[in-house]
């Protein structure tokens, strides 16, 4: 896998860019169509470091570092997929643990790796640990108490759990760096978070959207203030599937694209129906006429931006 720039800098890492059921999807594997999948049969002949299409939950990290400063390590959504991207990229990247958690939702491709954080986290003896804090709004945490009762439970001291308004106007501070919370829908009826950040170098991060409230897009948009530097956007689908609408097609990614117009946009969430190369060669011909670079994203991809 290349690598974008070198370590001296902040840097965004994909860890995964994939849909719920990620790729190659099982059904795909133990199933098989006639013809079968190429893009999933392809993704298990291939070892993964070396395979765009093999995709795990949709997830970045931020690798922040301030000035002189320690490197501060934030993670977007902890998906079903986080202890692979683990043994994958925090091993390849040399990432010694997690300093601060943010929540975009609380369905399982967000959230359900929560149980495997110990591992990633500071200790200050054998058996203690520096509180993690985990970033998430009340609705999220409420589910979250629900699903993991013992890591909610007053007695556990490994999370410090941060309750987080869902408002635009109320930013807070992960591990030193400023986010803006923004509403994106997932579905008709189901608020999602997404994420604004970075002064120098302005990154909004919008992984589950099926629609994006006029506010929020006049946050992030170039008519609304200062242009992005990078869009992270949602692509589920190539196509727009009639019966379900909780997530952004190909063609609606790519107009929410074209009316927010950053200086480049990457797509994540994307399932098997995406062929890395193929897909990649389209959008570069729309990026060429509309003036927007725009890709796919991979797992494992690192950018190196000045935040």
């Amino acid at each position: 896998m290349e690598d974008e720039g070198g370590t001296e800098t902040s840097s965004l890492i994909f860890l995964g860019t994939g849909c719920s059921s990620y790729v190659p999807s099982g059904m795909c594997l133990l199933k098989p169509s006639e013809p079968p999948c190429d893009v999933c049969f392809q993704s298990m002949s291939i070892s993964p470091e070396n395979n765009p299409n093999y995709r795990c939950n949709t997830s970045l990290l931020i690798d922040y570092r301030p000035g002189d400063c320690d490197p501060r390590y934030i993670l977007i959504d902890i998906g079903k997929t986080f202890r692979e991207t683990v043994l994958r990229w925090f091993t390849h990247y040399k990432i010694p643990q997690v300093d601060s958690i943010i929540l975009t939702h609380e369905h399982a491709d967000a959230c359900h790796g929560l149980d495997d954080l110990r591992a990633m986290q500071n200790t200050i003896s054998v058996n203690e640990v520096v509180p993690l804090p985990i970033y998430l709004n009340q609705f999220t945490m409420d589910s979250i108490a629900r699903k993991f009762p013992y890591l909610v439970a007053k007695k556990s001291k490994d999370i410090d759990w941060k309750i987080i308004e869902s408002c635009s106007e109320k930013s807070f501070v992960a591990s030193g760096l400023q986010f803006v919370p923004l509403q994106v829908m997932h579905g008709e009826d189901y608020v999602a978070l997404a994420f604004l950040f970075g002064e120098k170098f302005k990154v909004a991060y919008l992984s589950d959207v099926s629609r994006i409230p006029q506010n929020t897009e006049h946050v992030i948009s170039k008519d609304g203030g200062r242009q992005l530097d990078l869009l992270i956007f949602d692509a589920n689908t190539p196509k727009k599937i009639v019966t379900r609408s909780t997530h952004h097609c190909l063609d609606q990614s790519l107009d929410a694209v074209k009316r927010i117009c950053p200086k480049r946009a990457l797509f994540v969430g994307m399932n098997h129906d995406f062929d890395h190369h193929q897909h990649n060669k389209i959008l570069e011909v729309w990026s060429a006429k509309e003036g927007i670079p725009v890709q796919l994203a991979r797992d494992g991809l690192r950018i190196p931006v000045d935040l």
